[in-house]
């Protein structure tokens, strides 16, 4: 490469080229390419660290219930009590590493599976097209540009098409830049640069040519992004509800400690020994391994949708999966199999099935020249292409047309040497159509049936001449086509000039020859017509929302099991409506019709936003799919925005908020799923936590007030919180997608994180616990006289009830009864919870039976029988078990409700 004479905006494109010792018309050769990329490095940003790991550690007692602990633990050592301070300081700075290193996972996950959604490049080398890596380019790579990429480095360029870009992120310009090839001046500002495309902008509409001249570091973007970070925000609006629940439950804590001071006081107890048993109820309240288990149970949700092809973007997304209500859904690649091939073929008033045209012997079969001309007019007007890497290349409906030419025996590069493109017109989803300039004089219109139509006149008969265009039977023939689910694409011919080398909008306006028609098939996915159905089942509504035709909708729709079915004088059809229709009506018109017609058809991208608006004002929370440039809005718009992973285009992903790996419906069912597990397991933890705050904290208070010996200590009670942290309730945060998690309605977005079912559950749970310290401890101690001994039982029998309680609300309990049917197969299903059974276990043994624990915690060895008193509670927890399921159901029976299929709760 030769030195810089001037910045590359400011030299023409053909000295660009030279500086860069490059070819504008074939680009780099792969060996020149492949040691620029040696000497260059990649084209990516480097990437500075985001908070210090130290940082990161503080930041996790930045929470209300550890910082009470905290403080509490250094009152006690300032009162000359360093092993109660240790103990306390211990258990926050256990569960502050415990989330230090589950939150450190879930951001290197997160930005681990963002990294992993690669930005796929054309590029021009060695005069061969080709896709590459965006973080393969080097400069002087010739990169091809077009509607919905995003730019992927600093380009000059060389050619362009109607190009646009959006270049907001680097100028704050809120509207797309026309771009150009002409030089500007050297101090032009980055804004007026119109023969540049930088890094980062994504292109709005048209195509480009433009040769690479910086990568990485070296780009506009890399330059000013000096305090790039990489940093993943793993707030969402649950972990703010917890935040908040964190801080209420806190001020309760703090009045009924200090009631239990004053309480005690009055009562005649020492001071020491209250401020002891007030400590006891602090840290026995604090549910202090929540915080940790949130960020847990979130980060594993994301790791379960990942290896189920979802990738997620922003955290929240996790939580909203599970309030769904409403998935709007493409049909083409989502709900069908992205696998187009003809069918049928209309033209000189002929409709024919492709295998009765041509049984082997090609398109000598058959003397209709419309047909002919449709057929080569598919070949000619279409950007796919054959690969010698991947078969063909390019969207699959035109890879479709190009079959259907082969097998008619249309030799493409015959026919591209008789008829050389000059120019065309990029297919954008406004205008729906694409358009071709050749050297042949001829004009070749490509897209939609509405769109060909409206610009033609005449039409081309069986001999090939021009005669009356016939709209009835050329609409009869689309009807004939859709209502066999096929996708019809219409191909009209103009006249060009013998000079001409240039193609404007209004060369196609008006005044075209109609040549026929191609209607081929995508069918469904068996997997999404499965998934449709599981989420009927779960009262989520599915609607399909396409630029296709509206019968060819309707006849996917039908296959699918979408949209309420009506008698008309054809038959059993699905209720649908089309964009025009859509567009005649008003917002109150659209949200009243959103709610009935779960089929929409040859909508435009401005009305999925409307549609989305409409869904949300009826009170929908909205998932919503999309892949093309003009989609983003209803991403950003709909709840959860779903972009094609494969398929889509830059632009959509990053307005989305999850991706789609295989661009498959199944897939966001599965996310769906996963979003309701993580959000079933945060509750099934606080219904497990809780009570075990709640029972030592009664325990402790009705002490004071009983003037009675404390039952349990704060050491014990810290012993009690550790050991549900680490062995018990996190287990819970691992528990797998529940069978029947799918045949329920939506949680309600609004609904509280502690609602009356779990708030009932939690105080007869916490009453029982209650009941078992006291019974256990004053029996133990009128029988046997030992303070340490009585303390040692309460603490066992909780811990061994509550075995019982971990079981009854997991899903082991469903495991345990098909034990019998299944073997110890039946335990691989949920293997978290048996772990932290055997780990309790263990821990609570080494607790009790072993000298050092027993002088540290103030506790004693049990012997057999004790050990079996011990056991008692765990039979009287099964009853409490059993009425905490009746007041707080987290396996509810569910059935379909009388109003458009949806999921009502029995009995509520």
């Amino acid at each position: 490469m030769q030195p810089w004479p001037a910045p590359a905006h400011a030299l023409p494109g053909a000295d660009v080229v030279e500086v860069l010792q490059s070819d504008g018309s074939s680009g780099l050769s792969e060996a020149e390419a492949s040691r620029r990329l040696h000497a260059c490095g990649t084209n990516s940003l480097t990437i500075r660290g985001g908070k210090p790991g130290w940082l990161k550690f503080l930041l996790q007692f930045n929470n209300p219930l550890l910082i009470t602990l905290l403080v509490v633990g250094a009152v006690k050592a300032l009162l000359g009590y360093p092993r109660d301070a240790l103990v306390i300081w211990s258990v926050t700075v256990i569960n502050a590493v415990i989330g230090f290193v589950q939150e450190s996972k879930a951001e290197g996950a997160i930005a681990a599976l963002a990294r992993s959604v690669h930005t796929e490049v054309e590029v021009v080398r060695g005069d061969v097209r080709q896709r590459l890596a965006s973080e393969q380019l080097v400069p002087g790579d010739l990169v091809q540009l077009e509607a919905g990429a995003r730019v992927p480095a600093d380009l000059r360029l060389l050619a362009g098409r109607n190009l646009q870009t959006d270049e907001s992120a680097l100028t704050g310009e809120s509207l797309p830049v026309s771009k150009g090839t002409t030089a500007v001046e050297t101090a032009a500002p980055l804004a007026e640069r119109i023969g540049m495309a930088y890094a980062g902008s994504y292109v709005t509409a048209g195509r480009g040519l433009g040769l690479v001249v910086a990568t990485g570091d070296t780009t506009e973007v890399g330059r000013i992004s000096t305090s790039l970070q990489e940093q993943v925000d793993l707030t969402t609006p649950l972990t703010r509800k917890f935040g908040r629940f964190s801080r209420s439950l806190l001020r309760v804590i703090l009045v009924l400690a200090s009631l239990t001071f004053l309480l005690g006081l009055a009562r005649g107890r020492g001071a020491d020994e209250m401020f002891d048993g007030a400590v006891a109820l602090a840290v026995g309240a604090i549910p202090e391994e929540l915080p940790a288990i949130v960020t847990i149970t979130l980060a594993i949700g994301v790791h379960r949708m990942a290896q189920r092809r979802a990738i997620i973007r922003k955290l929240p997304a996790v939580e909203a999966l599970g309030s769904t209500t409403v998935i709007c859904s493409d049909k083409t690649g989502t709900l069908t199999q992205n696998q187009m091939t003809v069918q049928h073929l209309y033209g000189g008033g002929q409709l024919v099935a492709i295998e009765d045209l041509w049984p082997g012997v090609g398109l000598s079969g058959t003397s209709n020249v419309a047909l002919q001309e449709t057929l080569l007019a598919g070949l000619l007007c279409n950007d796919a292409r054959p690969s010698s890497r991947e078969g063909l290349v390019g969207d699959p409906t035109e890879m479709a047309l190009l079959v259907a030419a082969d097998a008619a025996g249309i030799v493409r590069q015959a026919a591209l040497d008789s008829h050389p493109r000059r120019d065309a017109i990029p297919f954008e989803s406004e205008q729906q159509f694409m358009a071709t300039l050749h050297g042949s004089e001829r004009i070749l219109l490509k897209g939609s049936v509405e769109a060909v139509l409206d610009r033609c006149s005449r039409q081309l008969d069986g001999d090939g001449q021009p005669e009356d265009l016939d709209q009835e039977a050329i609409e009869a023939a689309v009807a004939a086509m859709a209502a066999r689910g096929e996708r019809v694409l219409a191909f009209a011919i103009g006249q060009a000039g013998p000079a001409q080398v240039q193609l404007e909008h209004h060369h196609v306006a008006a005044d075209l020859d109609f040549l026929g028609l191609q209607g081929m098939l995508d069918p469904p996915r068996p997997e999404a017509i499965r998934a449709v159905a599981a989420c009927q089942a779960a009262g989520i509504r599915v609607k399909m929302i396409t630029g296709d035709h509206l019968e060819t909708a309707r006849a996917i729709a039908s296959q699918m099991g979408i949209g309420s079915p009506t008698w008309s004088s054809d038959g059993v059809e699905v209720t649908a409506i089309d964009g025009r229709q859509l567009a005649e009506l008003t917002p109150d018109a659209i949200a009243e019709l959103v709610d009935r017609v779960d089929v929409f058809a040859r909508v435009a991208p401005a009305q999925k936003l409307q549609l989305v608006q409409a869904l949300q004002a009826n009170g929908e929370v909205v998932a919503m799919t999309g892949d093309g440039v003009n989609d983003a809005p209803a991403l950003k718009q709909a709840d959860i925005g779903i972009a094609m992973g494969a398929g889509g285009t830059e632009v959509a992903r990053q307005a989305a908020d999850m991706l789609l790996t295989d661009d498959n419906f199944a897939t966001i069912e599965a996310a769906v799923e996963e979003g309701r597990t993580v959000y079933l397991n945060l509750r099934k933890t606080i219904a497990f936590v809780l009570p075990v705050n709640g029972g030592a904290s009664m325990t402790i208070l009705l002490g004071a007030l009983l003037a009675t010996p404390l039952p349990v200590t704060a050491l014990q009670v810290l012993w009690l919180n550790m050991i549900c942290s680490l062995t018990m309730s996190i287990a819970l945060a691992f528990e797998p997608v529940a069978p029947w998690l799918m045949q329920q309605p939506p949680r309600p977005p609004q609904q509280p994180l502690l609602t009356g079912s779990l708030i009932r559950r939690v105080l007869v749970v916490s009453l029982f616990n209650w009941m078992v310290i006291f019974g256990l401890f004053f029996w133990s101690e009128q029988r046997l006289g030992d303070l340490a001994l009585a303390r040692t039982m309460a603490v066992q029998g909780l811990v061994l009830a509550h075995l019982v309680y971990l079981v009854s609300i997991s899903q082991w309990r469903t495991t345990l009864m098909a034990l019998p049917r299944l073997g110890w197969r039946a335990l691989a299903t949920a293997p978290a919870v048996p772990l932290g059974i055997v780990g309790t276990v263990v821990v609570q043994w080494i607790f009790s039976q072993t000298a050092s624990m027993n002088r540290f915690f103030g506790t004693a060895p049990l012997n057999l029988e004790q050990l079996g008193m011990c056991a008692l509670p765990m039979l009287l927890m099964l009853p409490v078990a059993w009425l905490g399921e009746r007041l707080d159901p987290t396996d509810e029976h569910v059935a379909p409700g009388p109003v458009s299929g949806r999921t009502v709760r029995l009995g509520a």
